[in-house]
């Protein structure tokens, strides 16, 4: 039996855009709290479109739940001065542990700024703030859309790696055999990180499907093709989509993944439920029960 602790786990936001939807990320986030989880992160549009929802998001995390956050930075279409402004708010909000990402351009928008890598915005938070920030950057194991070859994209996590950066999130994917090839390449390349999967739960055919033709995420055939034969019958869709990730899930722990990071879409029940297949369970060692160590177990 192998177990995943609490603080092996972590949980992404989006900043909301209503009031609607910070009402429904604060219930989220509380819910999720409750798994003890090692961090929150909270998401950074392209461009820095989100710039201000992020900064409030984080605020409102840390405030609600006492759960760490670690806020995304993305460095393409910005400039320097706009980036050690946000490092230095972050630091007075007494954040630890960022995400460092290159981006994505807005649209319409034709120059990519003074930054074209996100290895470059690593070694400007190690220039400007030492060690006081935990860097995780991203991993792809089916490869970046815009690398050139398998061999191309390792060198660059390794560029972010030698930059300074403390460890890696994964965009998500469903075949786990992508993973453990990539860590392959990834360890004979000098590349020492943890490197840890990226996982989305499947509650929605069409928005998955449109989130990984934008992202370049393989959705298996079968996987698809069993997905399409469901049509409108969304209780067949979660069902099928939990079987399918918690499978994951499990391969992946048993396989010798570090932890689980959650892309929740700011929704808490698909997330609980794979947790709770996963058999996420308290132990209070502490008399009073106030010390509670949670682990999942995998069979």
């Amino acid at each position: 039996m192998q177990f995943l602790t609490s603080n092996m786990i972590s949980f992404e936001f989006f900043p909301p855009k209503t009031v609607e939807g910070s009402t429904q990320l604060n219930e989220t986030a509380l819910a999720l709290a409750k798994c003890q989880p090692q961090f929150f992160s909270v998401t950074f549009g392209a461009g820095g479109s989100t710039r201000d929802g992020t900064l409030e998001t984080v605020s409102m995390l840390k405030n609600n739940t006492q759960i760490a956050v670690a806020p995304h930075l993305a460095c393409i279409g910005t400039n320097k001065e706009n980036i050690v402004d946000m490092l230095e708010r972050y630091k007075a909000l007494n954040l630890k542990r960022l995400v460092a990402l290159r981006g994505d351009l807005p649209s319409g928008m034709g120059q990519a700024g003074e930054f074209k890598y996100a290895s470059e915005l690593v070694k400007l938070i190690r220039d400007c703030t030492g060690d006081h920030f935990r860097i995780d950057v991203a991993a792809y194991p089916e490869i970046h859309p815009q690398a050139r070859s398998v061999h191309d994209d390792v060198l660059n996590l390794k560029r972010k790696y030698e930059a300074g950066a403390n460890g890696a999130i994964t965009q998500y994917f469903f075949n786990p055999d992508a993973y453990f090839y990539y860590i392959d390449d990834c360890q004979k390349t000098g590349i020492s990180i943890p490197i840890v999967p990226g996982i989305m739960p499947i509650s929605q055919f069409s928005r998955l499907a449109r989130f990984s033709d934008m992202c370049g995420a393989e959705i298996p055939r079968w996987i698809r093709k069993r997905l399409e034969s469901y049509g409108d019958d969304m209780n067949s869709i979660k069902q099928f989509g939990l079987e399918v990730v918690h499978q994951l899930c499990e391969r992946l722990i048993k396989g010798g993944a570090p932890g689980l990071h959650f892309y929740t879409l700011n929704k808490a029940e698909a997330v609980k439920d794979l947790i709770d297949m996963l058999g996420l369970t308290v132990a209070t060692s502490s008399r009073d029960g106030s010390a509670a160590d949670f682990k999942v177990h995998i069979n």
